[in-house]
């Protein structure tokens, strides 16, 4: 394998997102995300879909509606929010990063609409429990910025090609400069006007349904 475009070439070719979102994560660009960012940490999708229908259920959380379900979150006490994520375990950890989170949402940019088209890649960072695998997943999905999401099975991905890059921006540039550098190449893939950053997010997800499979074809 040359490039990263060989092995998004590769990947495509097997059809692993054919049944998936268009984005891949559901409900791309919805506060949804924010939320299933942080909970889908140290666990399985599984479990965070059903802490997802947990806050549906007691009214916390209502799909596609970004700005109540911001409010709604920041209003929460940690106790009663834990009782609702427990499925996605570290329930008081998580809870309590949540609702901060959300605070300092409002607190800085008043909205999520703003929060989603002028969110700050440090500012992230800044925030508690919030590393890069996580803030890059907020960037790409939620505020659908041109960025990659690594992972571990970005880093043995690479591996079982003999590409032994640890470092996580090391990886990341990895990754980004074949897609750019052949860019062309990969829309031209799709039947639609696909984006950089749908590109970003759908080779994500195609990493992590290979790594579902056993890295096997």
């Amino acid at each position: 394998m040359r490039d990263s475009y060989q092995l998004f070439s590769y990947l495509h070719s097997l059809h692993l997102l054919d049944h998936s979102p268009s984005w891949w994560w559901p409900n791309h660009g919805d506060f949804e995300v924010v939320i299933s960012a942080i909970l889908t940490q140290n666990t399985r999708w599984e479990n965070v879909q059903k802490s997802l229908q947990n806050l549906q259920n007691s009214k916390i959380f209502t799909p596609h509606q970004n700005e109540k379900n911001l409010q709604n979150l920041a209003q929460c006490t940690p106790e009663f929010l834990a009782s609702l994520i427990y499925p996605s375990g570290f329930a008081n950890q998580k809870a309590k990063r949540l609702i901060l989170l959300a605070q300092n949402i409002l607190h800085t940019y008043d909205s999520y609409a703003m929060f989603q088209n002028n969110a700050d890649s440090q500012w992230l960072l800044d925030q508690k429990g919030i590393g890069r695998e996580t803030r890059d997943a907020i960037l790409n999905y939620a505020c659908l910025q041109s960025v990659m999401v690594v992972d571990q099975y970005t880093y043995k991905l690479l591996c079982l090609y003999g590409y032994e890059i640890q470092e996580y921006d090391e990886i990341q540039e990895w990754i980004t400069r074949g897609v750019i550098e052949s860019l062309d190449k990969i829309q031209s893939l799709y039947s639609w006007n696909i984006s950089l950053a749908q590109i970003y997010a759908r080779f994500h997800g195609k990493i992590v349904e290979f790594a579902k499979k056993g890295f096997k074809a």
